[in-house]
This record gives C-alpha cells, sequence and structure tokens, in this order.
C-alpha cells in the first residue's frame, strides 16, 4: 500500500509521485479499473479514476486544483496505455485512457489527443472532428475487444 503524502518529492519524470513502486501500482490499479469499464461499456471521469485509485491503492489521491497534479494524471494515463499495449498489443493499438472524460463532457482531454499524436496514430494537424471521430472508435474498439454488450457499444 502508498504511504505517500502530499510532500512527496518530484521525479524525473517531473511528476510529485515518490517512488516508481508507488507509480507501478497506480498504473496496474488504474489499468484493471479502465478495462473493467470497458468490459461494461462504460466511460468513467477523471475524479472517478482518481476516487477509485487512492481507495484501492491507498496512495493519497490526485488535488486537481494544482497543474503539476492534474499533469501528472495525464502522465499516469500514458503509463497506462503503454502497459496495456505491453501486456495486450492491438494493431492498431487501442488506448484505454480514451475511456476517461471531464465531468459533464462527452469527449476526451487534450493529452489523450496529444499522445494519440505521439504514437502517430492521429495526424498532427488533425481538426476537431477528426479527433472526436478518433476518440468515438477508441471507446468502440474498446468495449468491442473487451466484450461489452454491442447495445451499449
Amino acid at each position: 500500500m502508498c504511504a505517500a503524502s502530499a510532500s512527496d518529492t518530484t521525479s524525473g519524470s517531473g511528476t510529485s509521485r515518490s517512488e516508481d513502486s508507488e507509480w507501478d501500482e497506480l498504473v496496474n490499479a488504474g489499468r484493471t479499473f479502465l478495462l473493467e469499464c470497458a468490459k461494461l461499456g462504460k466511460l468513467t471521469s477523471y475524479t472517478e479514476l482518481n476516487v477509485t485509485l487512492a481507495r484501492q491503492t491507498g496512495c493519497r489521491a490526485f488535488d486537481f486544483e494544482r497543474a503539476d497534479e492534474r499533469a501528472a494524471m495525464g502522465h499516469l494515463l500514458g503509463l497506462i496505455v503503454e502497459r496495456d499495449q505491453e501486456i495486450a498489443p492491438s494493431d492498431p493499438p487501442v488506448m484505454l485512457s480514451a475511456l476517461v472524460n471531464y465531468l459533464g463532457a462527452n469527449d476526451a482531454g487534450s493529452g489523450f489527443y496529444q499522445l494519440a499524436k505521439e504514437l502517430q496514430l492521429l495526424p498532427k494537424s488533425a481538426s476537431a472532428e477528426e479527433k472526436f471521430g478518433f476518440w468515438v472508435k477508441q471507446v468502440k474498439r474498446l468495449y468491442e475487444r473487451h466484450g461489452a454488450d454491442p447495445a451499449v457499444a
């Protein structure tokens, strides 16, 4: 279990989590939670993911009032996508982070699209319409891949 506190030191990644073991624990718990969401054919919010991670790991929750903590959550989602591709590669890749939205929004966050560009899954010059279409396809593919009821997807 994590014993992290708000006074954690900054790691080489520029985030405020103290140890690689804590990141590993958060990645594993986050991936498990997002896989469950995919199986259920549901989206989640950053807030729900944050609460779930804190409850399941004992790590302190991310403080979304702080820019560095919001960036750390984005970093975590990138690590979850990486880990998922290592464990269960797909071609073309699916991004589990597609299932995470802002509360009250029907779209992924900007970090999702930035990572998709870095992974060369989305053109760097993608329009808002292309980004939204890419996100919808990612969500549908995740639901299909993980057995969500087609009526939900």
